[in-house]
């Protein structure tokens, strides 16, 4: 098998729609000799920040030297992304070879795994053989009935900060969404907690004493923002300075999440050292999450796609680039709330780009432009990203901003055609990007 035939058969449109539910995850890995009960992890679940705290995580737990897994979806540009070890996705050779010993296992099944759960398998079997001391397993959907909670207690169990999302399979009050993403606290485990909306700390902490976990929610009084650029931002937590090399004030608050984490991690005796997590933060990436792409013009790449991600945009743009309009690069799912995201952006908008995400629930670029103009907002919509980017480079000049938000789908495409459209525009005769 190659490593395209394994990717392949993992996205095969006949199981790749989403099933919540363990029964299937659980059978294939009995089958594959349980190998996610010879691992430990820190498990992330939450409606925003996940991913972020996760590469934090990671970070710090690779300058400790902890031979680190990392499991994490959707994938920006390459399948591969989704399984990393010490940041370095996992090979295709190896891909293909674990896909080829659960194929066959998978295909016996009379309920056929779906693709999460597929991937979710091939992920433990590799981080197993290769001996990872620790995996930081971000959720895919939820908590409770996610395929990774297959899992026995973590070391810890992370919720991050919890809005309104995937309300038809998840809940239609922060209570309910709240309830299904405490499914991760299992006995034996710690729980962290952002400390958010009250409603659901409240459920957060009556599931953590019922099952009797030790639960610590985040103060963010201990935090304090010194200052910030486009190169990162400082801040103290309990009066030690540090540097984070993400954007944005929202990223403070997962750092402060993730630094809570390691408090309780160091209480059960795994040893990670001042000068590791000074290093972690300083260095850690997480593309597509404000991140620059281009200095002149000013490019910048955001997957947000839900009102509270939008929100955070609002807030990063108000302190990295305050007064100023931007032109929006585009895309949204039809499923998604873009009328409460465009309604959080619009004020910053000097004008909308529009393309069409790579996904079967897109909202087509026409749609989407048509929606824009009937709120007042300059709009137009192009045949492809690759084009949108050429003319959102263009309609900017070189002192512009550019900023492509509405999908990781999108996100994806963005970056991997960047290259090359910043390439066309410098040939029209407008600056390079440095």
């Amino acid at each position: 098998m190659t490593e395209q035939a394994a990717i392949a058969y993992i996205e095969n449109y006949g199981w790749s729609t989403t099933r919540l539910g363990l029964s299937r995850t659980r059978e294939l890995l009995r089958k594959l000799g349980d190998p996610q009960k010879r691992l430990k992890f820190i498990h992330v679940a939450g409606s925003n920040g996940k991913g972020s705290a996760c590469a934090m995580f990671q970070a710090i737990l690779r300058a400790a030297g902890y031979k680190t897994g990392m499991y994490t979806s959707p994938y920006i540009q390459t399948f591969n992304e989704r399984i990393q070890i010490d940041g370095t996705p996992i090979p295709g050779d190896r891909l293909a070879e674990l896909t080829a010993r659960v194929k066959p296992i998978a295909d016996a099944m009379e309920d056929h795994p779906s693709q999460f759960e597929l991937v979710t398998a091939i992920g433990m079997l590799y981080f197993y053989e290769e001996g990872c001391q620790i995996v930081v397993l971000e959720v895919g959907m939820g908590g409770e009935l996610d395929s990774t909670n297959v899992i026995e207690a973590p070391e810890l169990a992370v919720i991050t900060n919890i809005g309104l999302e995937h309300t038809e399979y998840l809940g239609s009050t922060l209570e309910e969404i709240a309830a299904t993403k405490a499914g991760i606290i299992k006995p034996g485990c710690h729980c962290i907690c952002y400390d958010g909306a009250e409603e659901v700390t409240q459920v957060i902490r009556a599931v953590c004493g019922k099952r009797d976990v030790p639960l610590s929610c985040v103060d963010f009084t201990r935090l304090t923002p010194l200052d910030y650029s486009l190169d990162g931002q400082t801040f103290t937590w309990d009066g030690k300075a540090y540097r984070l090399a993400l954007l944005g004030p929202h990223q403070l608050h997962n750092a402060a999440l993730v630094l809570t984490g390691l408090e309780a991690l160091r209480a059960r005796g795994w040893e990670i050292p001042p000068d590791c997590v000074e290093t972690g933060l300083r260095t850690v990436t997480w593309p597509a999450r404000l991140e620059v792409l281009c200095r002149a013009p000013l490019f910048i790449l955001d997957g947000g796609h839900n009102p509270q991600c939008a929100e955070a945009l609002a807030r990063s743009l108000d302190q990295l680039l305050p007064g100023q309009k931007v032109v929006f690069l585009a895309g949204v799912l039809a499923d998604k709330d873009y009328p409460g995201i465009v309604s959080l952006l619009l004020p910053y908008a000097a004008g909308f780009v529009c393309v069409t995400p790579d996904s079967p629930r897109r909202l087509t670029a026409e749609d989407f432009a048509a929606y824009l103009t009937a709120q007042g907002a300059e709009a137009a919509a192009c045949s492809s990203i690759e084009a949108g980017v050429y003319q959102a480079l263009a309609l900017t000049g070189p002192a512009g901003i550019v900023v492509a938000f509405g999908s990781l789908y999108l996100a994806g495409a963005v970056r991997t055609s960047f290259p090359e459209q910043v390439r066309l525009w410098r040939e029209d005769g407008m600056p390079a990007a440095h």
